[in-house]
């Protein structure tokens, strides 16, 4: 499995359930990189997109432990981190949230990180993968800017789960 994510300067994601920066190239990015794959995502990230539905050409899977939630239709279930993974193949991407990237993190061998080299008030974070154990930078685009804003792609590998 891998990750994808945009982050501030100090590794925030969002606000109040809002993402802190809309970045077109990054969208796009997003977009090219999951179509045709699994995404894994919490309630809350579901309920955040367009119509509270999955995402189109993607086989969508929420993860909740509310034993209450029923996702939309055309959306899967998955009450724990080992039965979305098993659900979702190794070629899937883990979207959010805060909660679901720290239980999906263990499992992912790489992660795709928008770095905006900005920041912004934020009430949700992803781990800091420049500090965190068993992680690397693999790879480091060039600073982009788009409407003043400046970002980077990172990618990152687990030092555990190259070779997985």
């Amino acid at each position: 499995m891998q990750a994808i994510v945009a982050v501030s300067e100090t590794w925030g994601i969002g606000r109040e359930g809002q993402l802190l920066f809309h970045i077109s190239a990054d969208l796009k990015r997003f977009r090219s990189l999951t179509a045709g794959h699994t995404v894994v995502m919490g309630r809350k990230t579901l309920l955040s997109l367009p119509g509270s539905k999955g995402l189109p050409n993607r086989r969508n899977i929420v993860l909740s432990r509310d034993p209450n939630y029923q996702p939309p239709q055309g959306v899967e279930l998955a009450r724990s981190p080992e039965e979305a993974a098993a659900l979702a193949g190794p070629d899937a991407f883990c979207i959010g949230g805060g909660e679901i990237y720290r239980q999906m993190l263990p499992l992912c061998s790489q992660v795709y990180v928008t770095r905006v080299l900005a920041e912004a008030e934020a009430d949700t974070f992803f781990p800091d993968l420049d500090t965190l154990p068993g992680w690397r930078r693999e790879t480091e685009g060039p600073v982009l800017e788009e409407n003043g804003v400046r970002f980077q792609y990172v990618d990152y590998v687990s030092e555990e789960k190259r070779d997985t």
